[in-house]
């Protein structure tokens, strides 16, 4: 019963109004009070979070295997600084950023959404495979092997503020729109939509809902949000190289994304925090077993959360409620708990 009522107060428009108010003016507040080295760790988290929303989108939304995520992230990335160092309108860069990983994504998607299983995870597998050499080949555009550098996100003087702080104010606003209009994407029409089609593509079928264009959209959306990625990555990074493009960087956002929670906003946050901070954990314990205890840290949530570490409050919650002693019925605290973003079901007309 206890439950229940504060289910019911959290629900409340004031009270969800009030927690915005106040998250707002954190988020305002915090790049001015923290040091230099927290504000750059911050927007480098947020970066990555953005990226793993997009990888969210394809896989855990829409339950398709993406393992070329990296690809648009970096795509966007070459865009931006190729962009800033020929002076182009920064407006006009963070939209093509934004543009061209999601066309190209589109081009993929069609060619690719008819397949599933292994046959499409080799299709996005090959993205990171043939874009690293490319950028290297293509020195004109990508200065080659050194990669280029550029500076557009020092802050304006009429800020006042310090390049750290502008930049996690970049992050923060340009990061919050993205998972604003993501959420309410997967939340409305097209998430029932895509929902169903996850869930079983006959019944999709059978509903008027066209598998193929929903797997197609989604995959463009990841595209765009890879792009919006890279365009921040490079505002906060300010460099880029065929490096970033590497295979083992789209591995580690599928572990984020995973161990964050697969198909929740608060996941891909999660995710944006272990993909900065775990490498950096697992090289400070021995740079030759970096790989190997990333692996052991994915093995072990997937065994104790395997809804990721968003599904951490619920399952403590129920270990409460559990009376001491007393074994989880039918081993349930193996089983992955529900989604804390449901997705709700479609009407047949809704394609």
């Amino acid at each position: 019963m206890p439950n229940n009522a504060n289910q019911s107060f959290l629900r409340r428009p004031v009270v969800r109004w009030g927690a915005l108010i106040v998250l707002v003016v954190i988020a305002a507040v915090l790049p001015l009070v923290l040091p230099e080295i927290a504000n750059d760790t911050i927007a480098r988290i947020g970066v990555f979070a953005v990226a793993v929303l997009g990888l969210n989108v394809v896989m855990g939304y829409g339950g398709q295997v993406s393992l070329g995520q990296i690809f648009f992230l970096g795509l966007g990335a070459y865009v931006t600084a190729y962009g800033a160092t020929h002076d182009w309108n920064i407006v006009f860069t963070f939209v093509l950023a934004l543009l061209l990983p999601a066309v190209i994504g589109l081009l993929v998607a069609l060619a690719a959404a008819r397949l599933g299983g292994l046959a499409i995870a080799m299709v996005t597998i090959a993205l990171p495979i043939i874009g690293l050499p490319l950028a290297k080949r293509l020195s004109d555009w990508t200065g080659g092997s050194q990669g280029l550098s550029s500076r557009f996100s020092d802050a304006p003087e009429w800020t006042g503020l310090y390049n750290d702080q502008w930049k996690l104010y970049l992050v923060l606003v340009i990061g919050a729109v993205t998972f604003v209009l993501v959420r309410n994407f997967v939340r409305g029409k097209f998430g029932r939509a895509l929902a169903i089609v996850k869930e079983n593509e006959a019944v999709a079928s059978s509903m008027g809902i066209s598998p193929y264009w929903y797997k197609v959209l989604a995959f463009t959306i990841a595209s765009l949000v890879g792009g919006v990625s890279g365009f921040l990555y490079m505002a906060v990074v300010q460099y880029t190289s065929p490096e970033t493009l590497a295979f083992h960087h789209s591995i580690t956002l599928v572990a984020s994304m995973v161990i964050g929670g697969a198909a929740t906003m608060t996941g891909s946050v999660l995710g944006g925090v272990y993909y900065v901070f775990v490498p950096m954990l697992t090289n400070a314990i021995d740079p030759n077993l970096t790989a190997a205890l990333q692996g052991a840290i994915l093995l072990i949530v997937l065994f104790v959360l395997p809804g990721g570490l968003v599904s951490l409050p619920r399952r403590i919650a129920a270990l409460r409620r559990r009376p001491s002693g007393q074994a989880p019925p039918g081993g349930a605290s193996l089983a992955p708990d529900p989604d804390p973003e449901p997705a709700p079901t479609t009407t047949q007309n809704e394609r």
